[in-house]
């Protein structure tokens, strides 16, 4: 069973896509008996396709396997997950200086079609969201800086991978006019390459892929203080009218 706290929403009503994408990817069981609590490979991913706006609160099923795993609300398909082969081409990076410089122009501190969102909402306390404000470098890019909270801490000094999930989802979003044209995340695929330090500067870069009617597909990845990649991640995301969107209720 998985019950999303409130903490981790994304709309209102419904949980962070990449938070919820992550905690069901380390569901997935590796040989059928360990959990699979790491996708860390240059080669192999998760990919979880969101079939359903995750609800808050609730007691949700997982129906796990050695390579599947999906989330049920009664018999509602919420999310499933796989893994898959894949090498995500990263996003070039820019300096913590140019990231930095980045979030001066984030255009969710104008409008924001979801300022609670536990990744990139302007309205959460420092410490509570991760409040990623990522703004444009040129090239279809964005960036922003992130310093994990101990409070994302899974193993000492190590942040959660669900929350490096979370932190690779929203700064792809941003890569477009979200003012104009609200986005959900529809799929995400993600690859972990090293572990994420409590408390150590990371850059997080985001590119516009395409688009194609209500579709959008973007890329993302975590750089380390060094500039060494820490994870990447692709999406799909789909518009949607934010007055007419919610989640399952109980």
């Amino acid at each position: 069973m998985i019950t999303i706290a409130p903490r981790f929403a994304g709309p209102p009503r419904s949980a962070n896509g990449g938070y919820t994408a992550g905690l069901l990817a380390a569901t997935i069981h590796a040989g059928g008996d360990a959990p699979r609590t790491s996708t860390r490979d240059t080669t192999t991913g998760v990919s979880v396709s969101l079939r359903q706006p995750p609800p808050l609160g609730i007691e949700l099923d997982v129906d796990g396997g050695p390579t599947t795993a999906r989330l049920m609300h009664g018999a509602v398909l919420v999310a499933e997950a796989s893994v898959v082969d894949v090498d995500i081409t990263p996003v070039d990076a820019v300096s913590m200086a140019e990231a930095a410089e980045a979030e001066r122009s984030y255009a969710g501190l104008r409008s924001h079609p979801f300022p609670t969102c536990f990744t990139c909402g302007p309205d959460r306390e420092p410490g509570d969201g991760l409040r990623l404000f990522s703004g444009p470098v040129g090239d279809g890019r964005t960036a922003c800086l992130w310093t994990p909270h101990a409070s994302l801490e899974r193993d000492p000094g190590v942040v959660g991978e669900e929350y490096v999930w979370a932190a690779l989802d929203c700064p792809g979003a941003w890569t477009v006019d979200l003012e104009g044209r609200p986005l959900v995340l529809g799929r995400m695929t993600a690859q972990l390459d090293a572990p994420a330090t409590i408390g150590e500067r990371h850059v997080v870069m985001g590119r516009l892929l395409g688009e194609d009617g209500r579709k959008t597909f973007t890329a993302t990845t975590l750089y380390d203080s060094d500039g060494r990649i820490v994870a990447r991640a692709e999406h799909l995301w789909i518009a949607i009218d934010p007055t007419t969107f919610g989640a399952l209720s109980a």
